[in-house]
């Protein structure tokens, strides 16, 4: 009677202690897991995007080169006889490199800061105004003022996705995975395992004691006939 009582206590300390400790370690392994894959779910978003970026200014400007009197003789004029008073393949060598920079900074070596995006950002900035200011974009249509502005505008927002939405989003994660770790380990110390048969001994009750108990009974009774 003794053992199975304490077996059966056992078994309920080994379930409270495993049953605590599965939910921490499964959703540890499940980051875990996450991370082996690859890159997180909203880095991916913004690695996405960068590409979007370079693939909207390049079809910008093969439009233009089509527009202004076929790709052929526009590339010939915007690259071969390059002029940067007049000509858009700078610009679309500025995608090209924010395209370089960043996917190389966040994808291939998953950097966690901001300093790249800012290069990426204050060069891109700075050239298009000044580009803006000192050449004749302006006189040549509408795409002189469309692939400057989508240019700036696409660059800023890759800035806002990392600095508020990539960077806080993993950082979250991260410590929500060491608080996991924390409550893991600290569910291990406090049930290390099952309960030894020693912890819920009973002596057995003695004969001299169930005879007392008897002649006691035995006087009560005497006492009320």
């Amino acid at each position: 009677m003794d053992s199975r009582c304490s077996s059966s206590a056992g078994s309920r300390a080994t379930l409270r202690g495993s049953a605590s400790h599965t939910p921490l370690s499964a959703r540890a392994e499940s980051y875990e897991a996450g991370e082996k894959k690859g890159i997180s779910d909203v880095r991916r978003t913004f690695c996405l995007f960068v590409t979007f970026d370079l693939l909207f200014i390049s079809l910008l400007w093969i439009i233009e080169l089509n527009v202004n009197g076929g790709i052929p003789k526009q590339l010939d004029k915007e690259v071969l006889q390059y002029d940067y008073h007049a000509s858009f393949f700078d610009i679309f060598l500025l995608a090209v490199f924010r395209f370089a920079a960043l996917i190389l900074a966040y994808a291939v070596c998953k950097l966690r800061h901001w300093w790249a995006i800012a290069i990426t950002t204050a060069t891109t900035s700075a050239f298009l105004i000044a580009k803006v200011i000192l050449s004749k974009l302006l006189s040549q249509g509408a795409f002189g003022y469309l692939l400057p502005i989508v240019s700036f505008v696409l660059a800023w927002i890759e800035t806002w996705l990392l600095d508020f939405k990539v960077l806080p989003q993993e950082a979250e994660d991260n410590h929500r995975y060491l608080s996991i770790i924390d409550d893991s380990e600290r569910a291990v110390l406090i049930h290390p395992g099952p309960l030894s048969d020693g912890q819920f001994y009973s002596p057995p009750e003695s004969v001299a004691d169930s005879d007392e108990e008897l002649d006691d009974k035995h006087d009560i009774e005497k006492a009320l006939i």
